[in-house]
């Protein structure tokens, strides 16, 4: 049975800013833990799921013969015995038969056994893992329903802005036919609209608004956070922080795509940060880009790609001081010159234009290396952003000072009630319950699943790989089959495109340049003879309907032309073809130059591969695809170094920052 959780906490309460407090554990105590979580995650995924489809159809036979008035007030009925008794079996059956009858008659869709079966996995507080097209919006709006119904405030996390306004407008007719409010924040809302959305009983959201909305409310608290002070300053203040505040607490949290949102963006802290001074901080950073540009690699410093560090040698260290020692007092400090130079020689070598950043009307614009999309309002800290614009040529925005920060580890941490949906959350489980105590439960199928997958073909050379890939796609186009062809990277799109564009294939290309077409591009995509390049934003969210005929023709053919550096973005690609137990084929064109492969990251098996196999080769191949295998891996090993880093990083910084009565 399902017990009533801590997280159900009225909303009408003032002053009651709800969320779990920081987690402080020992050494002995993670040793503890990591020992017996291969058995609790068992325990947890042995959860029953499957008899929520018989009690829901037992419930749905008196539901569709009530009106829409009435389903109304059987749902305000249903979420006061909710909230007197808990998230009993019974009750959680009977709302989610009213949500599912809502569902039809409002939107057109109800929901399957296998979405009333991830609904569950949410309100349980775990990660539902559920195949691309099985409808993980639909399975949302169970949970959101029932929890926003017992009086809980629900945020559903989206990984961008795009889905986030989209699902808000989709599903937002499920919840008013239910009595319920639904808000939406994305960027550009001002403080009143966004306290507005936040006050609805279910809000939608993308994570990097919802996480930078917390800190700024944590600016606004100051060292103010004990609920008992903000009553008192409510009672006798004409100035209240109360009514400045947009959230009211971290009750209940559902994240779409949960380990894009839980574990990818876990390598970046999240800062607010204020204008620093100008004029002489940005003379010094020119005089540290003119030095790093003298700079030979090899002799004056080293790059290390795995890891993305630049380490200077000794020899260059002597150089920069003699080079340096007329520039001015800036420069008089060994730790902040070595640094300074460090940050410009990684702007010149580890971040790459139409890779990492655009360049876009004279500004630089960071993108996103797991959704491909742009993120308009970041900036890289600590100088960095500004070293590139000078790389660039563009004028130099102002140096920020951190006032505010936090990682998302500790912000998701937070709720009180947290969990998530994704197509590909297995490869990361072990994590995803270290870091925040959820299991992760696959949902079947609701048809049989008829993807079809080609082994990897893998080539010497980048240049061979776009001639496979034309040869492949002109079949494939003269078969009337559309084509989706995944690239890592906005100048990865435009190769592509450019080889296309000169064999006279027509296609469209979608990445961070045009984003704004994106709805126009993905609605195409699965039309007859279609031809669509794109970067990882058609890896998440994304539903690619086939046209007439191209279900007899094959469906949909994904080619996937780089490895990521994590195997789960690869599969998110795949994941766009074969939905609904529609038909569709996936495989990978790969090459022995991609970019994964760079820097010695395939180890001795990429020597072996370039130097002591004939290519083409059965052997050739075969070692080929364990040493993009051994690079992938080795990078998902190094980015979960650095996210167990960040996180105790900021562990430490919150104990420090303890004692003035904030961690942020």
């Amino acid at each position: 049975m399902l017990r009533r959780r801590s997280f159900s906490h009225p909303p009408a309460t003032r002053s009651l800013r709800p969320e779990k407090r920081d987690r402080k554990t020992s050494a002995v105590d993670r040793a503890a833990r990591a020992a017996v979580a291969p058995l609790a995650r068992f325990v947890h995924s042995c959860h029953r799921t499957r008899w929520i489809a018989a009690a829901v159809a037992k419930y749905g036979t008196h539901v569709s013969r009530m009106g829409d008035l009435a389903l109304r007030e059987e749902a305000a009925r249903l979420g006061q015995e909710v909230r007197k008794r808990g998230f009993r079996d019974d009750l959680v059956a009977h709302l989610f038969a009213l949500v599912r009858e809502v569902s039809g008659r409002t939107v057109g869709l109800r929901h399957f056994d296998t979405q009333l079966m991830g609904g569950l996995v949410l309100l349980k507080g775990m990660v539902a893992e559920m195949e691309t097209g099985e409808g993980k919006t639909l399975t949302a709006t169970l949970a959101a329903s029932t929890a926003a119904l017992a009086g809980i405030p629900v945020h559903v996390i989206c990984v961008n802005e795009y889905l986030t306004a989209r699902d808000a407008e989709t599903m937002g007719p499920v919840y008013e036919a239910l009595g319920l409010s639904v808000g939406c924040v994305i960027h550009g809302r001002t403080p009143k609209e966004r306290q507005a959305a936040y006050r609805c009983h279910v809000t939608y959201r993308d994570n990097k608004e919802i996480a930078f909305d917390y800190l700024r409310d944590r600016l606004t608290l100051g060292e103010m956070t004990d609920s008992l002070r903000l009553q008192a300053e409510y009672l006798y203040s004409d100035n209240m922080r109360e009514d400045r505040l947009l959230l009211r607490g971290l009750h209940f949290a559902i994240c779409d795509e949960a380990d894009s949102l839980l574990v990818d963006e876990a390598r970046t802290p999240l800062i607010i940060s204020g204008s620093g001074s100008r004029d002489e901080e940005e003379t010094f950073l020119r005089q540290a880009m003119s030095l790093a540009q003298k700079l030979d690699e090899g002799t004056d410093y080293r790059v290390d790609r795995d890891s993305n560090r630049i380490d200077l040698t000794e020899a260059g260290q002597i150089n920069i001081r003699k080079a340096s020692a007329a520039l001015g007092p800036l420069w008089s400090g060994t730790i902040r010159r070595d640094e300074t130079i460090r940050k410009a020689l990684g702007a010149l070598h580890l971040f790459r234009r139409d890779i990492h950043y655009l360049v876009r009307e004279g500004k630089v614009q960071i993108v996103d290396e797991y959704t491909g999309r742009l993120m308009p309002d970041r900036s890289w800290e600590r100088g960095i952003h500004q070293l590139i614009e000078i790389k660039e040529g563009c004028e130099l925005t102002r140096q920020v000072e951190s006032m505010a920060r936090i990682t998302y580890q500790r912000f998701f941490r937070r709720y009180l009630h947290l969990c998530g949906m994704t197509g590909t959350a297995w490869e990361v489980r072990r994590e995803l319950w270290s870091v925040y105590g959820l299991a992760v439960r696959r949902i079947p199928t609701e048809k049989p699943l008829r993807r079809a997958y080609s082994p990897d073909v893998i080539v010497p050379s980048a240049v061979e790989k776009r001639r496979v890939v034309l040869e492949r796609v002109e079949g494939l186009n003269r078969r009337g089959r559309p084509v989706l062809i995944g690239t890592r990277s906005v100048a990865a799109s435009e190769e592509v495109s450019r080889c296309f564009f000169d064999a006279g294939l027509g296609h469209r290309v979608l990445n961070a340049k045009n984003d704004s077409e994106e709805a126009a591009i993905v609605e195409d995509a699965g039309h007859y003879g279609t031809i669509t390049i794109a970067t990882n934003m058609a890896g998440r969210g994304t539903d690619i309907k086939l046209g007439p005929g191209v279900a007899e023709a094959g469906g949909l053919h994904v080619i996937l032309t780089e490895r990521h550096e994590a195997g789960r973005i690869d599969r998110q690609l795949a994941g766009r073809c074969g939905r609904q137990g529609d038909p569709g084929s996936f495989e990978a064109i790969l090459s022995m130059e991609d970019l994964l492969l760079e820097g010695g990251r395939a180890g001795a098996f990429g020597w072996v591969a370039r130097h002591m196999v004939r290519p083409g080769s059965s052997l050739w191949t075969l070692v080929s695809k364990v040493a993009i295998l051994h690079a992938q891996r080795k990078m998902e090993r190094v980015h979960a170094r650095a996210r167990r880093e960040l996180l105790k990083q900021d562990e430490r910084m919150g104990t420090l920052l303890s004692f003035s009565g904030s961690g942020e």
